[in-house]
C-alpha cells in the first residue's frame, strides 16, 4: 500500500493535517493508498515555495523552459507502464486507456514546451516619431489548480505544461481518489530538471485546500476541472479574491444523425466514444438525437455493438449508485429500457441505453456522468438544434452528416464550445477545449490554453530628442 505524502519545497513530507484518506482500487475495493491530509502550515509553506518559484522560473528564458519540459515529456514515456498501471488501480479505466492517457499526455507536454517559445509581444506604431509603444506578453503569477479523478494524469498535465511554459510556479491539488498518476508526473518534473519550489502538490480535504488556495494572496490564477456546482463555487471564491480563473466544467453533450448520416457507421463510430471510461468523460455524448428515417437501422447497430461490451468500473459505489437512480426515475416516469438497466453491482454498471425518455425526467436535464445515454427521435434539423440548446449547458456537441451545408449550418448555430462532426477528435493538444454557460469558460489546449497563463504588460516610452542619457 503507497503512503502518499506532500510535495512542497523540493520535498516529499507528511501531511500535517488532522483527516486520512484511503485510496480504494475500484476493481477490487481493496485499500492500494492512504493519504495524510495537508494542514493550514502546509498550504502556507507551499505558498511560499510558489512566489519564490515563481520569482526563479519566470526569469529563466521559455528555451530553457521548452528544454525542461521536453524532457518530462520523454520522462512520461519512459515511465508509461509504472503510470498506466496507478491509473488502472486507482481510478479503474482498462490498462489500453490508462496506456493512450499517459501517451496523450507527454505530447501535450511537448506541444506547450514548443508553443511556451512563442510568447510573442507586439510593437504598436506610436502617434509621433519620439513614441514607442509595446506589449510584452509576461507570467501571470503563481497558480492554484485543481483537478478531478476521471483522467487523473490528464487534467494535471493540461493546466501545468502551459502554466509552466508560460513561466509560472503552480501548486496543485489532485482528487484524492487516483492521486498516484500525478505524484509519478511531480517526480518526473523534477527529475527533468524543474526546480522544486516551482511545483507543489497537495492532498487532502478539497473544501479547506481550495478556499485556502485560492485567498491566499500569493495566487494569482486559479484552475479547476469538475462538475458545475463546485465550479460555481470555486468561480464564487475566485471572484471574491478578484482573480482569472478557468472553469471546465460539466456537459450533457447531444449527437445529432441526420437524415443524410450512415446510421450504422454513425453507431459503431458512437460506442467507444460514449463507453471510454464507462462513461466518466465530461465530452461523453448522452442525448442521442436521430432522425426518425435512420431511428431503427441506428438503434439496431447501437445496442448490438453495446451488448457485447465489458465495462470497466465506475469510480466508486456512490457513482453507481447515482447512475442507477437516474435510470430508475427516468423508468418510473414511462421511459423505456432498450439495454443494461438494473441495481449496480458495487461500482459497475451496464451500458445503458433509454427511449421514450418523458421530458421531465432528470436524466435529460443533469448529466449522467456515466454508461447511460437517451434516444430519441426527431423530424428536422430545427427540432434536433432546439433540443441540443435546450439545456444550460454548452461544451461537446457531435453531428453525423456529409451534406456541408447542414454541417454550416449547425456550426454556426449549436451554442457550444466544441463541435464535433463525423466524429472527428476535439480533444488534441494543439485545439482548445473548454465550453460556455455552465459548462465554463477559458480554454485549456492550443494557443487559447496558454494565453490565461499571461498577462499583457504595455510599455511606453518618449524619447527626448537631442538629450544625452548616462
Amino acid at each position: 500500500m503507497r503512503q502518499y505524502q506532500q510535495f512542497i519545497g523540493g520535498v516529499w513530507r507528511d501531511g500535517t493535517g488532522p483527516g486520512e484518506t484511503d485510496v480504494l482500487s475500484p476493481a477490487s475495493g481493496q485499500v492500494v493508498g492512504r493519504i495524510r491530509h495537508a494542514g493550514i502550515q502546509d498550504l502556507a509553506d507551499a505558498s511560499a515555495a510558489a512566489a519564490l518559484g515563481f520569482a526563479q522560473w519566470s526569469r529563466i528564458s521559455p528555451l530553457d523552459r521548452s528544454r525542461v519540459l521536453r524532457r518530462a515529456a520523454d520522462g512520461l514515456r519512459t515511465r508509461m507502464e509504472e503510470i498506466a498501471d496507478l491509473v488502472m488501480t486507482e481510478q479503474g479505466k482498462p490498462l489500453s486507456e490508462a496506456r493512450t492517457e499517459v501517451a496523450a499526455c507527454a505530447d501535450v507536454i511537448d506541444w506547450f514546451a514548443e508553443e511556451g517559445r512563442r510568447t510573442y509581444g507586439r510593437v504598436i506604431p506610436g502617434r509621433h516619431p519620439d513614441q514607442h509603444l509595446e506589449v510584452r506578453q509576461v507570467p501571470i503569477g503563481p497558480v492554484a489548480a485543481f483537478t478531478p479523478w476521471n483522467f487523473p494524469l490528464s487534467q494535471a498535465v493540461r493546466k501545468i505544461a502551459p502554466a509552466l511554459a508560460a513561466g509560472c510556479s503552480i501548486i496543485l491539488k489532485p482528487s484524492e481518489e487516483a492521486p498516484g498518476a500525478c505524484v509519478v508526473l511531480v517526480d518526473v518534473l523534477v527529475e527533468a530538471g524543474l526546480p522544486g519550489d516551482v511545483l507543489s502538490l497537495v492532498l487532502g480535504d478539497p473544501a479547506s485546500i481550495s478556499r485556502t488556495l485560492i485567498a491566499d494572496p500569493v495566487v494569482r490564477k486559479v484552475s479547476f476541472t469538475g462538475s458545475v456546482p463546485v465550479g460555481k463555487h470555486i468561480a464564487a471564491l475566485a471572484g471574491a479574491a478578484m482573480k482569472p480563473c478557468t472553469m471546465e466544467l460539466g456537459g450533457h453533450a447531444a449527437v445529432i444523425v441526420a437524415a443524410d448520416a450512415d446510421p450504422v457507421a454513425a453507431a459503431r463510430a458512437l460506442l467507444p466514444m460514449k463507453f471510454r471510461n464507462a462513461g466518466q468523460a465530461c465530452i461523453a455524448p448522452t442525448r442521442f438525437l436521430i432522425h426518425q428515417s435512420l431511428y431503427d437501422a441506428f438503434v439496431a447497430a447501437l445496442l448490438d455493438g453495446a451488448a457485447a461490451l465489458n465495462l470497466p468500473p465506475l469510480i466508486n459505489p456512490r457513482r453507481a449508485a447515482a447512475v442507477s437512480a437516474l435510470v430508475d426515475e427516468a423508468l418510473d416516469r414511462g421511459a423505456r429500457l432498450l439495454l443494461g438497466g438494473g441495481p449496480p453491482e458495487r461500482c459497475r454498471y451496464p451500458a445503458t441505453f433509454l427511449a421514450d425518455v418523458p421530458a421531465d425526467a432528470t436524466i435529460l436535464r443533469e448529466e449522467p456522468f456515466g454508461p447511460v445515454a437517451t434516444l430519441q427521435r426527431i423530424d428536422s434539423d430545427e427540432e434536433a438544434l432546439e433540443i441540443a440548446n435546450a439545456l444550460p449547458f454548452g461544451l461537446a456537441t457531435y453531428l453525423f452528416t456529409d451534406d456541408a451545408r447542414r454541417q454550416a449550418y449547425f456550426a454556426d448555430r449549436v451554442d457550444c464550445g466544441m463541435l464535433s462532426i463525423n466524429a472527428a477528435p476535439i480533444a488534441l493538444p494543439e485545439t482548445p477545449f473548454g465550453g460556455v454557460r455552465d459548462s465554463g469558460f477559458g480554454r485549456e489546449g492550443g494557443m487559447e490554453g496558454l494565453a490565461p497563463y499571461l498577462s499583457p504588460k504595455l510599455v511606453t516610452v518618449h524619447h527626448h530628442r537631442g538629450r544625452r542619457t548616462a
